[in-house]
């Protein structure tokens, strides 16, 4: 069998030797059958800032789920967007999303709420393959007061819970879309390190639907896709179920690793963090970044301290200068950021 430029790259291991698979969930896993898009979406121009927030558009909610398990650490929802093809984007990128109500600004005047930002979480043909949905992954921002020892609603994240209490119907101001950054390379061949913690993972749902949901003609993904993603435990995972699907129908091109901070223990015996079982890989890692390979991450902007500093020390340890080796990355578009 001819083996793509990606599969060369990575290697012919696809499951490292010690790696642990959720076999449970592989066996459930059903397989995937490519469905058709409407081609139009391929053409023209990157879509940018086509709404402000001085001019909305005003989509609908179609749909919110409650997308953890009951012993995850907070409630994280997929929300489905109807905006029927008048706001198109492409993978990576986010909408802007203005909260209904005002609020007093330091000048005492009262004014709009503003704009935030969301990684969209569906590919440019949304959930239901006809372009005219988009979806995003948000977490409920709660406040916890130590005095009271119960969530003070006040300091509750406006934006976020007016999404996951959203009803079918409900309009929504939407912005943008925006963004360049996380954007997907063009290659078919590519290899995507792509990682995340927590509602990070939704640009890399965006990628992975047009990777290997959706029968694009002039797109035909035969790389690699490797997925870290850093969660609290198994309850907290996102879209698992897709990405089981993955990994039982597409072996050769699609990997997950997960981090699970209250499950698992690293190579010290301490709580796994992302950075962890990134360090684990690190070989490949670096081998498959020095071949051009592209790594995005995407998350909590905690994230990325730990991560630079193992990448850091394993850098060292190789001889390599690690600011040098980044550079290198960032000037051939093979490193990308976004961190919130």
């Amino acid at each position: 069998m001819k083996m793509s430029a990606a599969q060369r790259m990575a290697g012919p291991a696809r499951i490292p030797a010690g790696r642990k698979m959720n076999v449970r969930a592989q066996a459930a896993a059903t397989t995937i059958q490519k469905k058709d898009v409407p081609l139009e979406l391929e053409k023209g121009e990157l879509p940018m800032n086509t709404y402000n927030n001085k001019a909305p558009f005003i989509a609908k909610v179609k749909s919110v789920e409650r997308i953890v398990g009951p012993k995850a650490t907070g409630e994280t929802c997929h929300i489905i967007i109807e905006h029927d093809g008048k706001v198109p984007f492409w993978e990576g990128q986010s909408y802007g999303v203005i909260p209904p109500g005002t609020k007093v600004n330091a000048r005492g005047k009262e004014m709009p709420h503003g704009v935030r930002l969301y990684s969209i979480g569906s590919s440019r043909y949304g959930d239901f393959f006809d372009g005219k949905t988009t979806s995003l992954c948000v977490r409920r921002a709660t406040y916890w007061d130590p005095e009271t020892q119960k969530e003070d609603p006040a300091k509750a994240g406006i934006c976020s819970n007016f999404l996951c209490d959203a009803k079918p119907g409900q309009e929504i101001q939407l912005t943008g879309p925006t963004g360049k950054v996380l954007l997907m390379p063009p290659e078919e061949n590519a290899v995507l390190i792509c990682v995340a913690t927590g509602t990070g993972i939704a640009p890399y749902r965006a990628f992975w639907r047009r990777c290997f949901y959706e029968n694009v003609p002039n797109y035909k993904f035969n790389g690699l896709f490797w997925l870290f993603m850093g969660v609290a435990n198994s309850d907290a995972k996102l879209y698992d179920n897709e990405i089981q699907e993955m990994a039982a129908t597409y072996p050769d091109n699609f990997r997950v690793d997960y981090a699970l901070s209250r499950e698992q223990q690293n190579m010290k015996g301490g709580k796994m963090y992302i950075q962890d079982k990134m360090e684990e890989y690190a070989d490949e890692i670096f081998g498959l970044l020095d071949q051009g390979a592209h790594i995005y991450f995407c998350g909590l902007k905690g994230m990325m301290p730990g991560i630079q500093d193992m990448l850091k020390t394993v850098a060292s340890n190789k001889g390599i200068d690690y600011e040098k080796w980044t550079e290198n990355l960032k000037h051939g578009n093979q490193w990308h950021v976004e961190v919130y």
